[in-house]
């Protein structure tokens, strides 16, 4: 007979993830870098947006600035519609892009430049770290989408769009 245990919620942590990836404990940055680590792989995100670490016995919320992770170097193998295109993030997870775990393009309210993401895992993403973003566009292509021309890339068979090609006539 299996029973479920419910776990001990702990409420907020202290644990704040700002926007460059950088994470903190009560204000006080977290610098080992394996322990950031291990707090990664026990995150999660529920429906409501709340980001959670969850431990087999408690859990306990974090607050996150933008995304919990970036994606600081991309890895590509073959090329055109066979592109595979991959991401090691800021924790060291690999994420290989394809239908499971897409990109997406935001759009800056502020300053309209796009804002690129990958998700990673249960709900979780990563932000493309600019000099990654434009290492990316690099191995783009053109493609007619629905009788649009739209500047995207390929990987593992899919393409994702990162913007509308504007007439240049």
């Amino acid at each position: 007979m299996v029973t479920s245990v419910a776990l001990d919620n702990c409420g907020d942590l202290g644990i704040h993830i700002d926007r460059n990836g950088r994470w903190f404990y009560h204000g006080s940055p977290i610098n080992r870098k394996e322990m950031v680590c291990l707090f990664a792989s026990v995150m999660s995100r529920d429906p409501d947006g709340r980001y959670w670490l969850v431990t087999p016995e408690e859990r306990g919320t974090i607050t996150v600035d933008d995304v919990p992770f970036l994606a600081v170097e991309m890895f590509t193998c073959q090329c055109g519609r066979d592109r595979v295109v991959s991401f090691r993030t800021n924790v060291d997870e690999l994420v290989t892009v394809d239908a499971l775990h897409p990109l997406r393009i935001e759009e800056c309210p502020e300053t309209g430049e796009p804002m690129p993401y990958v998700s990673v895992r249960d709900g979780l993403e990563a932000r493309l770290t600019r000099s990654v973003y434009y290492e990316l566009v690099g191995k783009g292509h053109e493609e007619i989408l629905d009788g649009e021309r739209v500047y995207g890339v390929w990987s593992s068979g899919t393409f994702f769009p990162l913007g509308r090609m504007d007439d240049c006539d």
